[in-house]
Parts: structure tokens; sequence; C-alpha cells
């Protein structure tokens, strides 16, 4: 074979890989990993997030189809305007492919906005407001773990079936506490029961003495905490110096995460019913899993908003490799709805037409002291929720994409 023809063969193989490669932007899957990693809701979110990104691309095989993976993270602060600016730098200029996370509704729900005007990806996994697949559902974004509708009906309900059928809310005051008490108003008062009235109060409080002295007051069977991280762990703490549990009122935490019951510990905390998609102790994936996420932080244990996180960039990158791109974002959440998804966090379910994901939700009961035999085992399983009912029905959530289609 001659020189030339070698030469030839070589520049072809060259431009093929090139070629190949095109459709990755800037040479490289980049994901954001945007949340609070220094206010109330660090603890489920946080660096914790970032590790999961991260063995999410080790476990995908760091790189899509010869196309390195890199993860970049940023603190939002809890503030619209700080998480708009960074999803805005990292989608123009850093050229991030995904933002991933987002607790806090109203940042969640502004840089919901700008990944659909800049064709990019969002995948939600720490913010909360159902919301996000209904009114402001979006073709490029993809709601993992959980939502305000669920938890309203999973624990909401169980509540009020165990004979809490008149609420007090004490819920924080921005997009999300909104949200929470809204959802789970309507299971209240669809389930026979009756809200007496509601307080609210700023995001990270420290002190909610006046708040629950409202809540005392009202005779309330159950003081719904429609807010979460820092303020949830801040409430019930208070409640318990009040001696409100005592008294005959229940506390119910509508969104509670692992690191608040770890947090409060099981003197404080048992008794306590919440809904969760994902509980490290659930099986033997799940706490392989966690060991592993173990390893990376200080013995901590992966919250459902670390698992979302994982599952949800797992299952990104599946659709970019089968696309063989990621250049278009609604292209590539049109891919991961029509791809099953199936991962040793959630099992096997689907993203729907709206964007919400759907997989099965589980009631848990804190444990007490006595019933907790090793670190970290802080609940009890009461009843497994299928995903076609620990979900919003899709014909009740108001999407503009679904309606336009009937």
């Amino acid at each position: 074979m001659s020189k030339s023809v070698v030469m030839v063969a070589a520049l072809t193989v060259v431009a093929f890989a090139l070629t190949a490669r095109a459709d990755y932007t800037d040479q490289v899957v980049k994901i954001g990993v945007l949340n609070d990693q220094s206010g109330p809701y660090a603890d489920p979110t946080g660096q914790g997030s970032v590790i999961a990104a991260k063995m999410a691309v080790e476990d995908f095989g760091g790189k899509v189809n010869g196309t390195p993976i890199e993860v970049v993270f940023a603190d939002h602060q809890n503030k619209p305007d700080i998480g708009s600016s960074i999803a805005r730098q990292w989608y123009d200029v850093e050229h991030v492919d995904v933002i991933v996370d987002v607790p806090t509704t109203s940042v969640a729900l502004a840089v919901n906005q700008i990944a659909k005007d800049n064709n990019k990806v969002f995948l939600a996994s720490g913010a909360a407001s159902s919301d996000l697949t209904g009114k402001a559902c979006s073709p490029n974004l993809v709601h993992w773990t959980y939502d305000t509708w669920a938890l309203a009906n999973n624990t909401g309900k169980a509540e009020v079936k165990a004979g809490g059928d008149t609420w007090f809310f004490v819920r924080a005051d921005y997009a999300f506490g909104v949200a929470l008490e809204r959802d789970t108003s309507a299971v209240i008062t669809a389930n026979g029961g009756k809200v007496l009235g509601s307080v609210k109060h700023p995001l990270n409080t420290a002190d909610f003495s006046s708040f629950l002295l409202q809540a005392q007051a009202s005779k309330a069977k159950v003081i719904g905490l429609a807010n979460a991280g820092g303020d949830t762990i801040n409430a019930i703490k208070a409640a318990a110096e009040f001696g409100i549990v005592k008294g005959g009122q229940k506390i119910a935490g509508l969104l509670v995460n692992i690191t608040d019951i770890h947090a409060l510990g099981l003197k404080v905390a048992q008794g306590i019913l919440l809904s969760e998609p994902f509980y490290w102790d659930k099986d033997d994936r799940t706490r392989a899993f966690s060991k592993r996420f173990s390893e990376r932080l200080k013995d901590r244990k992966p919250s459902m908003i670390h698992a979302g996180v994982y599952a949800s960039v797992l299952h990104y990158l599946k659709a970019v490799s089968k696309l063989k791109s990621d250049a278009d974002g609604k292209a590539v959440v049109a891919e991961m709805k029509v791809m099953p998804t199936d991962d040793p966090l959630f099992g096997k379910g689907r993203i729907r037409q709206d964007g919400r994901k759907l997989h099965p939700f589980y009631l848990y009961e804190v444990k007490t002291p006595a019933e907790s035999k090793y670190p970290w085992d802080y609940y009890k399983l009461l009843k497994e929720i299928p995903s076609d009912e620990a979900f919003r029905p899709l014909s009740q959530g108001e999407c503009p994409m679904v309606t336009a289609q009937r």
C-alpha cells in the first residue's frame, strides 16, 4: 500500500471521528449542579448532589461516545436572581448542557424558563412545586424525584385518614410553601377534613416560637409544616420544646429528608410520618449505592434528592449517547421520555409527557430509639404507593403541552 493511500485512510478516520463528535457542544458534555451549598437546604442537596452526579458519570463510563463528561457546581444561595445569573452564564458562556437539582422552587421556576429559552436541559431533583409539570411545564424539563402534589397526597392523606381532620399550616414564605400548602389543603378537604388557618415564615428562620404559638392556639389536630431542610428541623425542635405533641397536637412534616431526621435525632423525630420515593436501606441495590456515597461524604447517607440527581443524570447520559448529540435540549428530553427508565435507586419507570418522572412512593414512620439497630436505621415501611397513584394524574396538571395536544 502506498504512503498516499495510507495518509488518505488516516485522514478519513480522523474526519469521521470529528464528525461523530461534532454534535457534542464544545466537545464536552457539561453538567451543572446548581443548589444550596451553604444554607438551610445544604444537607439534603449541597455537595451530596455533586457527588451523586459524579457517581452517575463514573458509572456511565466517564465518556459519551468518546466525548468527555464534566461536572461543575455552584451555590444559588436560594435567591432567584443569583440562580438566574449562574444559569445564564453557564448556558450562554460556559457551554453547560444540563442543569440539575435546583432546590428552592422560586429559583427552579426561573431556571426552568432560562433552560427553555436557550433550548438546554433542566433536570429538577431538589425543586418541589408541582407547577413545574403543571402550568410551568416545559419540553426542556424533567422533574424527577418528588413534588408537592405527591407529598400532599401521600403524607397528608395518611394523616387525615389516621384522624387528623383539622389542620393549621406553618409554611415557608415563597413559591414552594404556597404550593405545598395549596396541594395539601386540597387533599384535606377532599377527604373530609378542614384547614383552620396558616401562618408564613421567612426562609431560614431560627426562631419559630411566634409561628408555633399561633398554630397551638388554633387547636388544630395537625400542624402541617410546609417547609423543608433547616426550617423543618428548627420548627420540629421548637415544637418539642413547647410540648406541642405532648399537648395532643401532631406535627406533620410534609417534606422531610433523612438528613433532617439525622439532625433531629430519633428521640425528637420518632413517630413522624413521611413519604419518600427513595430510602438508602430499602434493598441491596440502594444499600450498595449508599455505601459508596458514604465513603465520599463523611459517612452520611444519601437523601432522596441525591438519589434523584444520580438517577436523572444517568438517564440523561443514556439519551445523549443514543442521540449522539447534546446540542438540542428538546430532542434530548424527548428521547429521555421515549426510553424507559431503569436504575438501581428507583427501579423501572418512565417519564411522562409533562416531564413528570413516575416511580413508586413509600409511606414511612420514623422509628423510636429502641427500634433503631444501627446508624441511620431510621424508617419503618408502612405502605408502598404505586406510581400511578403517587403522582397527580396527567389530566389534572393543566400543562399547556398536554392540553394543546388534546
